[in-house]
């Protein structure tokens, strides 16, 4: 791999994410889950800055050293930062401003590749990942920020709705399973350590449930039904008065979504999306099923096409055996998630190219539903 090269590539495609953005776009927040483009483009400026230029090239001059305070996420070990819900306050700096930002950064990243040090590479290739994740972010945040606006914009096409093919059940045999990354390439620290795992005779489906389907829970009174729900989930469909997946809006008996291509009829051949773990527990269980373990998911992903919908399972987000937080602000990336939050597997429409694998862990509480979150079912044989 061209490193320098992969590094502009990456670089440049949060830029080309915004192509169709006017000014006003850059800094919409439309609540503190999410955070505008402009924070995303300088964010993940700052982590190559705070994280490789600062620590690893002595003669490197920050630039703008209270964008420490303003594009910090979550490091609490590299100083105070702006509050969640203030992203969206920051008129200052521009865009452009933060545009030029980004290309200081990044010649002085591109000279610091030319050195070929493989520790620094490493860290340059964290980035990239940390960037890509953040791109997903990008997307995804813009959709749900531009939703509350009644023009239903149009920025960006990512094919969100494509059919999906029709389900069979898929019998995987119970038995011993190694699950865990092991590989030369890139992975997170939460996937490291490959280990075993004892899965007993299952069965998932080789499909995504589909907008129809999900309908049909809908119509059948699904929100209406607390044996299908967890307490949690029946006390946050009750007082959030939830009666369908995120973005979707019945008009004149039809129902309708806002994607970032506008507003659609719902496609009931689409695999649905925005739904959060609650929901996907309740749609399952009035199916008389299940959602996979992400153990169940890993073992049988060979067999199934996947990558349209991040998928929910049925599995706490927890360390694996022998996971060590690694030292410094890096530690911080992963290991203090671990609680409250439920694994989800695969990757979505709005996932960057190259950044999904079968071992890749991703992580929601189990209320969230912004991002492209689906449904795959599972029953025990």
């Amino acid at each position: 791999m061209n490193l320098s090269r992969a590094f502009q590539n990456v670089r440049k495609h949060s830029i080309d994410l915004c192509e169709k953005l006017i000014t006003e776009d850059f800094a919409l927040q439309a609540s503190e889950e999410v955070s505008p483009p402009k924070w995303h483009l300088a964010h993940t400026t700052w982590f190559f800055e705070q994280f490789i230029l600062v620590p690893k090239n002595p003669g490197y001059v920050v630039k703008h050293p209270q964008f420490n305070f303003l594009f910090n996420s979550y490091y609490n070990s590299l100083g105070a930062r702006t509050a969640r819900n203030q992203r969206g306050l920051m008129s200052r700096p521009s865009v452009e401003e933060v545009k030029v930002y980004r290309r200081y950064v990044d010649e002085a990243m591109l000279n610091l590749i030319a050195k070929n040090d493989k520790e620094i590479d490493e860290l340059v290739i964290l980035g990239m990942n940390h960037e890509q994740q953040h791109q997903e972010l990008l997307i995804t945040d813009l959709k749900y920020s531009l939703w509350f606006n009644p023009l239903n914009p149009e920025v960006m096409d990512i094919r969100e709705y494509s059919p999906e093919h029709e389900s069979k059940w898929i019998s995987v045999d119970g038995g011993v399973y190694e699950i865990g990354y092991s590989g030369e390439g890139f992975c997170y620290d939460n996937e490291l350590n490959p280990h075993k795992v004892y899965i007993n005779d299952f069965s998932i489906s080789s499909a995504l449930v589909t907008n129809g389907e999900y309908l049909g829970f809908m119509k059948a009174g699904g929100y209406e039904n607390p044996t299908y729900w967890h307490d949690e989930g029946w006390a946050w469909a009750k007082e959030q008065q939830i009666k369908g997946p995120l973005y979707w809006e019945e008009i004149k008996g039809k129902w309708f979504c806002y994607t970032l291509d506008g507003m659609r009829e719902v496609d009931s051949r689409a695999p649905l999306s925005h739904v959060n773990f609650y929901e996907a527990s309740a749609y399952a269980a009035w199916k008389g099923c299940r959602l996979p373990t992400e153990f169940e998911w890993e073992v049988a992903q060979d067999r199934f096409s996947w990558g349209k919908r991040w998928e929910w399972t049925n599995s706490a987000y927890l360390p694996y055996p022998g996971f060590t937080v690694a030292p410094g602000a890096i530690g911080e990336y992963n290991g203090k998630f671990m609680v409250n939050q439920m694994v989800l597997r695969g990757a979505s429409v709005a996932t960057s190219a190259g950044h999904s694998r079968p071992s890749y862990r991703n992580f929601f509480h189990p209320k969230y539903r912004w991002q492209f979150m689906g449904i795959r079912l599972a029953k025990s044989n």
